[in-house]
């Protein structure tokens, strides 16, 4: 059994990765949808701005067993961990795959100057036990929720609506962020906190420019409404629809500035993305989104819209040089 790097995958092999996940969904599904031949190929062939990727297969007898990817954002030798993610054929575990490829991404996390890395699994499912065998600890719970519109009681959105702050007023855009709002959305991205200790680069206009460029070359949709304050962003929330969403959408980042805060802001941006959405894309069904276990603000705004608890993701993390 070898370990092999995917540097530079074939079309075969990209079809070989897309199976093991495809197994891995049907053992552990989660209520997600299943993975797609097309988005295998664009996380495989892909890296968004400011971040570069490696990936290693384990092939057994001609066949491939189990895969894993590094992500390594920032310049070599920043302080940002590493992210990896190591997928076991389940009729292949516990035969010391795994471990043979977090040992192939630890080099990778050593020779790119890292000092940790971050692993985000399914509660309940194999890798918890594995990554907690290989050094992890987890510092994050994250609950996946998800909305389905046709659930959501009649007038909800157009009574959240009506309840608008007093001296703000909606703005919205569709792709890349208009050059007038560009520094304020950065400002706002700031607050906030959820992924802070690991999202250790500023935003600024060019990174929120890069991120729009990230999904609109995916062929996604970008869909962001704000709202405004004096003429800046107090508050903001961003949805992203798949070209292959099979009716569900995600939901990106959702902020408000904390002197705008308590005033329900972050339920009225969403309730005005919500009215958008269902006018301009009735192909939407669902929207997914995952809260920090400890955001209970942001929990009861999204069950107030009719989230509903789907899942629960563990982020764990290592030292470098507890890794084998």
């Amino acid at each position: 059994m070898d370990v092999i790097a995917l540097d530079a995958p074939t079309d075969a092999q990209i079809r070989a990765w897309h199976e093991v996940l495809a197994a891995v969904h049907a053992a552990d599904p989660a209520g997600e949808p299943a993975p797609d031949p097309d988005g295998a190929a664009r996380r495989l062939l892909s890296a968004e701005p400011g971040a570069r990727q490696r990936h290693w297969a384990v092939a057994d007898g001609g066949r491939m067993v189990a895969v894993a990817s590094l992500r390594l954002a920032g310049e070599p030798g920043t302080a940002r961990p590493g992210e990896v993610d190591v997928q076991v054929h389940p009729r292949h575990r516990r035969r010391g795959h795994g471990r043979r490829l977090l040992a192939a991404a630890a080099e990778g996390l050593r020779a790119d100057g890292r000092t940790s890395v971050i692993a985000q699994v399914l509660a309940g499912t194999p890798a918890v036990p594995f990554l907690e065998s290989q050094g992890f600890e987890c510092v994050l719970t994250l609950r996946g929720m998800l909305l389905r519109l046709d659930e959501v009681p009649p007038g909800r959105i157009e009574r959240l609506l009506a309840e608008a702050p007093a001296g703000y007023e909606l703005v919205r855009w569709r792709g890349t962020v208009p050059d007038g709002h560009a520094a304020a959305l950065a400002r706002a991205k700031h607050a906030m906190a959820d992924f802070a200790e690991y999202e250790g680069a500023p935003w600024d206009a060019r990174r929120v420019r890069e991120m729009a460029e990230v999904v609109a070359k995916r062929g996604d949709d970008l869909y962001t409404v704000a709202a405004l304050h004096g003429g800046a962003i107090a508050g903001f929330t961003e949805i992203v629809v798949p070209h292959d969403s099979a009716g569900r959408a995600a939901q990106y980042d959702t902020a408000v500035v904390p002197e705008h805060r308590g005033r329900r802001i972050g339920i009225w941006v969403k309730a005005a993305m919500l009215a958008w959405l269902t006018a301009e894309r009735p192909d939407v069904r669902e929207i997914e989104t995952d809260n920090s276990g400890d955001n209970a603000h942001m929990i009861a705004v999204n069950e107030e819209l009719g989230f509903r608890t789907e899942r629960e993701s563990l982020e764990y993390q290592a030292p470098v040089t507890a890794l084998p």
